[in-house]
This record gives structure tokens, C-alpha cells and sequence, in this order.
């Protein structure tokens, strides 16, 4: 036990010594200062926009970088569809594994532009090499949209007054060449050298230790999973994820991974750092995300690590903790640290199925979805938490009678009124979406008897976090839900389109109006947003207005599942 909890500790050490200077490299790259990885990748750089006809100079305002990341998005989903419905006839398909339906392909397609990445089907046997491979490039730039995008909120918060924040396409491609790029190479090749496959070739003859002969599927995995883990995105090559020994061999790799699915997120909030030049500020984020994190993270392991009650009635000893789901190579702890922070980073892998867990840990696999805002996904996790301070901002301001200023700039109804509509969004389309389901299977459980694998409290629990695991853009499922039918395929999509695009349209729109504004000087007056006061302020909001909204169905599912045991 004191082994597993050594290791945990190790993996989040591990990530803050690699986050803080990363975070300044990510903020020199934002900056546009030199950095020792300019001479290889200048080259790259210019000819990408030598072939695409792009000026990456041209100064752009916040409307025009929205409508380049829409654009092009739009552009990889139609290109998505047509390979995923055609794939049976199309090469890299040594497998012979067939076209998706339209409505699976619908799914698949708004699932891996959006940086979800959420399955309906089942890895290497629903896609051939040539899907793989689409998929992956999804996860790669979907992943440098939001690291883009992200920036450009930077940038308005560093300008005084500015009505042009830098090109985004130019953004873009830096953050795919310069900061997904080598962290990719170095995760895959270290994946590679420990039994993850990276070949073209199709499945191979294996004989187990029973001596059973299988046939096992094969391909480019090792570079399939390292944009998967450091983008937050979490799509699996193999349908079990990162349980499977091919795609997480051993727990060297288990650890690469977990370190993988932060690393970025809390990255960008030391970059905000550098490029605001207000290092404190970066440091009351990244507290008060890592509180919310820890009050997750540690119940979790402690569940997981003292079994199951209902197990321990029966008598069975459990040494190891609640193993049900759970890989033996990884341990309760680790499996339970590796489930929080998915959840809270919008990454979506998992390294044990999280159905299994017990019923409080499922709640607060969910709650990281629902709050969105601990680290969060790589780029839309900061956007995500930028909502919550100018709520916070504004809240501040009336306590104390003065209007409301972040960064030297009036915050006013408008910019309150997109920070609430993005702020209630995420609610609606989890709850919404579950009392449509919910309703659909009370009314008529006989004609969808196939969604839930588990009836009562579990499964109100699979349906809710589904909703959760869209709406979030995590991608990460309780596999008790039968979700490869028209209505899971077609919904999902939805809330996945509206909850990826409107909390990245809100805050943009947020930083750009901000930016144009009059900068005001600070003064004695003035509501200082980098510290610990503050910073409980922001955790106040994010309590009220996103954990207790959701209270009402966590009581239905996990917290009447875990009395339900006793």
C-alpha cells in the first residue's frame, strides 16, 4: 500500500517539476521570443504557409480568429465522414473492418474534432489503419486548436488596449510544431521501446499463457497514444484503452501516461504567467485548481484502496483494495489517481474501467467532468476556469461596493451575460440530456432494454455520465451503457458540437471585448486577483454555480448507489 501511494506521489511530482518550465517555453512560444527549437522547425513552419497561401503576419481581431478555428474544423469533419463511411473500400484496411453507419460516423467524427474523442465503437476492430490514422491527426490539431485559441485569450489579457490579438493560424501551427510535437515524439518512442506496436502490418498469431492461440490486432499504437494522452484527448487504438498491455505495457508507461495527461494543462497556466508577467496570479489558478483536484483525488484513492463494503460482507478478503475493473500491473491507487485526472483534464483514457469503481469514486469521476475547470482540457481548461474568475470578478466587486475590474479593465452586463450563459450551458446539456434518456427508458424500458446493463441507481449513473463525459468533452464512458444506437450516437454528438464550440466562442468573445477597452491603472481601490482571498472567492463560485447544480443527480445515482451497500 505505502509502494502505491509513493508511486502517485511520484507521478504528481513529476508533473510540476515538468510543468513549470514547460509553462515558459509555452510562454516564450506565445511571446514569439527565440526558443532552441526555432532552427529545426522555422523551416516547417514557412513552408506549411508556403503551401496553404496563409500570411501568418496578418493581425487578426477575436471574430476573425473564431471564424479560422470554426473554419477549418468544419473542413476536418466533412473530410472525417467521408473516410470513416467508406473505410471497407479504401487502403490501410489489412484487417477488412467495415464502414461506420452514418450515425456512428456522425458520433466518431464531432467526437475527435471537438478533442473529445468519446467511442462508440470498439478500437481496432471498428476502424481500419487508415481511420487510425485520421483519427490520430485529429487528436494531434484538435488538441493545438484549443493551445491556439487559449493564447489569443493571453494575448487579450496582456494587451492594455488592442482591438487585433495576433493571427491564429500562426498560433496554431507553433503550438503544433513547437510544443505537441517533441512531447509526442519522446512519449511515443518511449512507449515503443517498452512493447507498444508501431507497424502497418495486420493482427498476428499469439499463443497465452493458458496456451490458447489468438489473434491479436496490431498498428501504429505508440503514435496513436501519445497525442491521445499529452492533447487530452484519450482516444484508445484498442477498445479497453490504456488497460489493454499493448497500448500501457507495463508501470514505466503507466506512469508516462498519467504524467502525459496534465502536463500541458497546468503548463498553460504557468504560460499565462509569463506572457501576463503576473507570476503570482498563475500560482492562485493553479492552487485553487489543484484544491478542487486534491478534494477529488484523495477520497478516490482512499475508496479504492479499502475495497468494496458489499465484497467485505461477504466475507472476501480484499488486501488490494477494490480490484474489480482494475489492472493487477497498475494497483487501486494508481488506477483511482489515473481516473481524477481524466476526469478533471477532459482527457477521457482510462487504465481501468471507471463502471467498476466504487459508487463514491464514480461520483467524483463525475464531478471533474462537471466542474470542467481543474486543469481541464489542454487550452479549453484555462478558457473554461476564465469564465469562473470574471463571475468571481463581479461577485467581488458588489461585496465590496466597487465596480468591477480584471487586469485594469470594467468588467460590465455584457461580458457578465455571456459568462453566465457559458456558465449555465454545462448544466443544461448534462441534466437535459439525462432527463431525456431518462424519461425515454422509463416510459418504453422494454424497446431500449439494451442501453443499461446495470437498472436503478447504476443505471442513472451510466446514463448521467454520459451526458457528463459529452458535455465535458472528455470521452471517458461507464461501459454498462449500451451507447452504439442512433439516439446515444446522435445526442452525444450535440451536446459534444455545442459544449466544445460555444465555451471557446464565450471567452474569446469575453477577452477581445475586454481588450478594446479603456485600461485602467490599479490603485488602492482596486480588487486584487492574485490572492489566496481571491483565490477561495473563484472556489466559491465554481462550488455554487457548477458542483451544487448537479447535487440533485448525483443523489440519484452514486449517492444513493454507495447507502445502497450498507
Amino acid at each position: 500500500m505505502n509502494t502505491e501511494i509513493l508511486g502517485v506521489i511520484l507521478m504528481y511530482v513529476m508533473v510540476i517539476a515538468l510543468a513549470i518550465p514547460l509553462g515558459r517555453y509555452i510562454g516564450k512560444i506565445f511571446n514569439y521570443e527565440n526558443t532552441w527549437l526555432d532552427k529545426i522547425f522555422n523551416p516547417l513552419d514557412k513552408l506549411f504557409f508556403k503551401l496553404s497561401g496563409i500570411d501568418p503576419t496578418v493581425e487578426m481581431n477575436w471574430k476573425q480568429h473564431l471564424t479560422a478555428l470554426l473554419t477549418i474544423n468544419a473542413i476536418w469533419f466533412i473530410i472525417s465522414m467521408l473516410v470513416l463511411t467508406n473505410m471497407s473500400w479504401l487502403p490501410l484496411n489489412p484487417d477488412a473492418n467495415p464502414s461506420m453507419s452514418g450515425d456512428l460516423a456522425f458520433n466518431t467524427s464531432v467526437s475527435f474534432v471537438t478533442n473529445t474523442n468519446l467511442q462508440h465503437y470498439s478500437g481496432e476492430s471498428g476502424l481500419s489503419y487508415l481511420g487510425q490514422l485520421i483519427l490520430m491527426l485529429w487528436q494531434f490539431i484538435s488538441a493545438g486548436t484549443g493551445i491556439a485559441i487559449c493564447a489569443v485569450v493571453f494575448i487579450a489579457m496582456k494587451e492594455r488596449t488592442a482591438t487585433t490579438l495576433g493571427n491564429f493560424y500562426s498560433l496554431f501551427v507553433r503550438s503544433c510544431t513547437r510544443i505537441l510535437l517533441p512531447i509526442a515524439f519522446v512519449v511515443a518512442i518511449i512507449l515503443v521501446f517498452n512493447g507498444s506496436p508501431m507497424t502497418f502490418e495486420g493482427k498476428d498469431t499469439m499463443v497465452t499463457l493458458q496456451g490458447d492461440t489468438v489473434q491479436v490486432s496490431r498498428g501504429p499504437v505508440a503514435a496513436f497514444v501519445a497525442p491521445k494522452q499529452i492533447g487530452t484527448n484519450g482516444g484508445g487504438f484498442y477498445g479497453p484503452n490504456s488497460t489493454h498491455p499493448l497500448e500501457n505495457p507495463n508501470y514505466l508507461t503507466n506512469i508516462i501516461e498519467t504524467v502525459s495527461i496534465s502536463l500541458i494543462p497546468i503548463a498553460m497556466v504557468f504560460a499565462m504567467g509569463y506572457v501576463l508577467r503576473r507570476r503570482k496570479l498563475a500560482w492562485t489558478i493553479y492552487g485553487v485548481m489543484t484544491l478542487g483536484f486534491l478534494l477529488l483525488v484523495i477520497p478516490s484513492i482512499m475508496n479504492e484502496m479499502n475495497g468494496n463494503p458489499a465484497i467485505e460482507k461477504m466475507g472476501i478478503a480484499q488486501s488490494y483494495g477494490s480490484m474489480e475493473g482494475k489492472e493487477i500491473r497498475f494497483g487501486s491507487a494508481a488506477s483511482a489517481y489515473w481516473a481524477i485526472k481524466t476526469t478533471c483534464t477532459s482527457n477521457g483514457s482510462v487504465n481501468a474501467m471507471h463502471d467498476s469503481m466504487t459508487p463514491l469514486t464514480g461520483m467524483f469521476t463525475m464531478l471533474g467532468m462537471m466542474i470542467n475547470s481543474f486543469y481541464g482540457g489542454v487550452g479549453v481548461g484555462f478558457l473554461n476556469f476564465y469564465i469562473f474568475i470574471i463571475l468571481a470578478v463581479f461577485v467581488s466587486g458588489l461585496m465590496v461596493g466597487r465596480t468591477p475590474e480584471f487586469l485594469g479593465k470594467k468588467i460590465e452586463a455584457k461580458e457578465m451575460k455571456i459568462a453566465m450563459v457559458i456558465a449555465l450551458l454545462h448544466p443544461l446539456l448534462i441534466l437535459a440530456g439525462t432527463a431525456i434518456s431518462s424519461f425515454l427508458y422509463a416510459g418504453n424500458p422494454a424497446e431500449y432494454a439494451g442501453w443499461l446493463a446495470n437498472p436503478g441507481n447504476h443505471g442513472f449513473s451510466e446514463m448521467l455520465y454520459e451526458f457528463s463525459s459529452s458535455s465535458a468533452n472528455n470521452g471517458s464512458g461507464f461501459e454498462g451503457l449500451g451507447d452504439n444506437t442512433p439516439f446515444w450516437n446522435i445526442a452525444c454528438g450535440i451536446v459534444m458540437l455545442l459544449a466544445r464550440y460555444l465555451p471557446i466562442i464565450g471567452p474569446v468573445a469575453i477577452a477581445g471585448i475586454l481588450a478594446s477597452k479603456k485600461y485602467i491603472p490599479e490603485s488602492n481601490g482596486t480588487l486584487k486577483t492574485d490572492t489566496s482571498t481571491f483565490g477561495l472567492m473563484v472556489f466559491a463560485v465554481i462550488a455554487i454555480v457548477a458542483a451544487l447544480s448537479f447535487f440533485p443527480a448525483l443523489t440519484l445515482g452514486p449517492i444513493a448507489e454507495y447507502f445502497s451497500l450498507y
